[in-house]
């Protein structure tokens, strides 16, 4: 059986490799997901993103699923106790916007503005497919993401600098940075074309 040809990034973990497989790059357009996701590209900034993803579950669990409502409502109290969790990357700011982002996420709500759709429109609402041939001609940022992490900043949300945002936005399949030769590039392009995957 033929190997399948994949990006180079998730090297031999069995954990990153089903990552890429499976959810890296698809067009994601549900708001509570992309909180979370957003939530957790905080926690990585100067970490490998396989340290998050294998403490993914972990997170989901401490933080209610990532619901904005009870995440908004945990007290520095229950913050402190968490900063003791050896299953969460114990860096108290990063911690603490977790609950400042949900806080944030709830008062664009309030405003009317759906994440989703707020989010989407620093691509034009459309995933943008790029065609590199090698990680050397991936960016870490863009135009596009040094404008999110700006809006998101004024916003009230935290951790959320521009190469952040980069990451987020390729995981999130608004931007499809799988190679031209990675067999996902193919799938996940005929996902953008549907709007969604």
């Amino acid at each position: 059986m033929v190997e399948k040809q994949r990006c180079p990034w998730p090297g031999g973990h069995a954990d990153y490799i089903d990552y890429h497989d499976r959810e890296w790059g698809v067009p994601c357009r549900d708001s509570l997901r992309l909180l979370e996701k957003l939530c957790l590209e905080g926690q990585q900034a100067g970490l490998s993103w396989l340290v998050v993803l294998r403490k993914r579950e972990h997170y989901r669990h401490c933080f209610h699923g990532f619901d904005p409502h009870r995440v908004g409502r945990m007290t520095d109290a229950e913050l402190d106790v968490l900063l003791q969790d050896p299953g969460l990357i114990r860096h108290p700011g990063k911690l603490m916007a977790i609950r400042t982002n949900a806080l944030a996420y709830l008062r664009l709500q309030e405003r009317g503005v759906d994440f989703s759709a707020w989010l989407w429109s620093f691509v034009g609402n459309s995933p943008r497919i790029n065609n590199y041939r090698s990680m050397s001609e991936v960016p870490t940022q863009t135009a596009e993401s040094q404008a999110m992490s700006k809006a998101l900043k004024q916003a009230g949300f935290a951790f959320v600098g521009p190469t952040g945002c980069y990451a987020f936005m390729q995981s999130m399949g608004m931007v499809n940075d799988h190679l031209a030769g990675c067999f996902r590039h193919a799938e996940c392009s005929v996902g953008a074309v549907a709007g969604e995957a």
